[in-house]
């Protein structure tokens, strides 16, 4: 492991919402990444998601492939995706499940697939009662987010990106061996996410690192440790096109440690239909607006097709 990057600390529980704006705009100036803390999800939830997650992915292949990734949504075997598609290694060496809209259009259009309940209990009720918790926490966010970009708190709303917003869910199981080989292997190769906004959490295993400059060669790649019961933040590529390149969307990638990692995260992504196109507060006569207007469902299935077809 590198050295440890030291990243902005945002608490989501103050009350000076301009100040704590102005932090989180220098800190996706600077860095694309932060921790948010005193977000009002119970330590006691958390502890639950994480057992239940791990009850899933211990349970044999076989029960786990019945629930294979249907448009996008289910269970990702190991190495059946590559973020990092110029690498030549098989894939990345993980296993995931994702899981998404509790209700409206998208739920109905792209239902969730839940482990049966004579497996595993307490899952889906565990996994709803925390989606509908951290959804409420990225809307907070966004407000802030808003702020920072000298918009109107309720923009997002009324842009209609949280009107049945795109938002999945995760649960990540990296089985973190170091392999002695000459192909590299990650858990998860170098990338930025697509869409708005991530908030992750971690089991406190290492193995996360962050590239603050991707322009520049060779990578410099600095560890982020885990702060308990904070949200480890980023912003996606689909924020970096709205602001105009002035957010930026951060390599990362995961690292194996010769131990097994857990991890859940978040993604908060507009509604299909939300036009993203440059933000007023973003653009001028000297900086144009760099990207063409798209619709934000258009702009999250192109990436992930790529994603998918180098796998």
């Amino acid at each position: 492991m590198g050295t440890s990057l030291l990243l902005p600390i945002i608490d989501l529980s103050s009350p000076e919402k301009i100040s704590t704006a102005q932090m989180i705009r220098q800190a996706c100036l600077e860095h694309g990444f932060f921790y948010v803390k005193n977000h009002g999800i119970s330590e006691e939830l958390v502890e639950r998601v994480f057992k239940e997650s791990k009850g899933f992915f211990n349970l044999p292949l076989e029960e786990k492939m019945a629930l294979l990734r249907r448009d996008l949504l289910g269970y990702t075997p190991l190495y059946a995706e590559k973020l990092d598609p110029s690498l030549s290694s098989l894939g990345d060496s993980k296993e995931s499940f994702y899981f998404g809209s509790l209700e409206g259009v998208l739920a109905q259009r792209y239902p969730n697939q839940w482990p049966s309940e004579g497996i595993l209990p307490s899952w889906r009720q565990t996994m709803e009662c925390y989606y509908k918790n951290v959804l409420s926490v990225g809307g907070k966010l966004l407000g802030l987010i808003a702020l920072a970009l000298d918009l109107d708190e309720d923009f997002f709303e009324k842009s209609g990106a949280l009107n049945d917003p795109a938002a999945v869910v995760r649960l990540l199981r990296y089985p973190g061996e170091v392999i002695s080989s000459d192909v590299e292997t990650y858990g998860a190769s170098a990338h930025s996410d697509y869409g708005m906004v991530t908030l992750l959490l971690t089991d406190g295993v290492p193995g996360l690192q962050v590239c603050r400059d991707k322009s520049k060669q060779p990578h410099i790649w600095e560890d982020v440790p885990a702060i308990k019961g904070a949200f480890i933040v980023n912003i996606g590529d689909m924020m970096e096109r709205w602001t105009n390149g002035l957010f930026r969307s951060t390599l990362h990638r995961v690292v194996p440690v010769g131990k097994e990692r857990y991890s859940v995260v978040f993604f908060l992504d507009p509604n299909p239909d939300c036009n993203v196109k440059c933000l007023e507060s973003c653009c001028s006569e000297t900086s144009p607006p760099r990207f063409p207007p798209i619709l934000a469902g258009d702009y999250i299935k192109e990436r992930f097709r790529l994603t998918y077809a180098t796998s």
